[in-house]
């Protein structure tokens, strides 16, 4: 088994971390479609790589030429810049030679961590997004829809909601071909939709019975609590529909014609694509 796992990482290229996630895992099915040798970077992966203990680090870097950056639970919590530079400065000592990093659209803490990666000393790519479309699908929305009322603390303030396809695309790229070094693409979705006008997509799509409900951050944070949603993801969610949903992003960018040279996908797009996928299929 060991020399079987030697192998493993001698073969791959090309580590992304976050490799189940909902990026991570579209750029590894990408990459994996290219047939660039590919490394999962994740607790169940091989060799495992767990953000809270660097002692998993190295061994899932040796060999790795590339890396795609995801970080768990989100580049604004309490010590993300001190753990990516610690990440960093190991990927660059083991011979990464290309890092591509995830980051957050309005987020001045993740902007922190960006600014490592960037002076890392190797080449970089930024992708800076903010809300994914696939949140109402993948995450924890996709209950709520399921459940008939989507309940959340965010008014009339409209998002640039970003599908992950067009994210992974762009990671790919980035990952595997030349010009995009030293690039920060700011990528949004082609339309900017509040999370009601979002939800009422949904629902003519899905022919489902389904509505947007607007509470405050107190109603929010105790149906949180309440669920048993641990302290730090309630802060952090509370981060999200409060400091980064406040209108900063409310306009949109050409990033992704930058990266891809074509124009993003629309959310509705999505909703028929995640429906006929089964995504809301209860």
């Amino acid at each position: 088994m060991k020399e079987q796992n030697n192998n493993t990482q001698q073969a791959s290229s090309t580590l992304v971390l976050g490799g189940t996630g909902k990026t991570g895992r579209r750029v590894v099915q990408r990459l994996t479609a290219l047939g660039v040798p590919v490394r999962i970077g994740s607790r169940t992966g091989e060799p495992p790589f767990d953000w809270e203990d660097p002692a998993t680090w190295e061994a899932a870097l040796q060999g790795i030429i590339n890396v795609y950056i995801t970080f768990y639970p989100d580049l604004a919590v309490p010590g993300a810049e001190d753990t990516i530079r610690k990440f960093t400065d190991l990927a660059v000592r083991t011979g990464a030679q290309r890092l591509v990093l995830l980051s957050g659209r309005g987020e001045e803490e993740a902007q922190k961590s960006e600014r490592v990666v960037q002076q890392a000393g190797v080449e970089w790519t930024i992708l800076r997004v903010s809300w994914f479309d696939q949140n109402f699908s993948e995450g924890f929305m996709r209950d709520l829809i399921l459940g008939g009322v989507v309940a959340l603390p965010a008014g009339d303030v409209r998002e640039p909601f970003i599908d992950t396809d067009d994210i992974a695309d762009a990671a790919v790229a980035a990952l595997t071909e030349n010009g995009h070094s030293g690039k920060l693409y700011e990528m949004t979705g082609p339309e900017l939709l509040t999370f009601a006008e979002a939800i009422d997509k949904i629902a003519k799509t899905t022919g489902r019975d389904v509505r947007y409900v607007q509470i405050s951050h107190d109603e929010f944070v105790a149906g949180l609590k309440e669920e048993g949603v641990p302290e730090g993801m309630v802060s952090l969610l509370t981060y999200l529909f409060t400091t980064v949903l406040d209108g900063c992003n409310s306009h949109l960018t050409d990033g992704v014609k930058h990266a891809l040279g074509r124009s993003p996908r629309d959310f509705a797009t999505y909703a028929r694509d995640a429906a006929a996928a089964g995504a809301w299929s209860a």
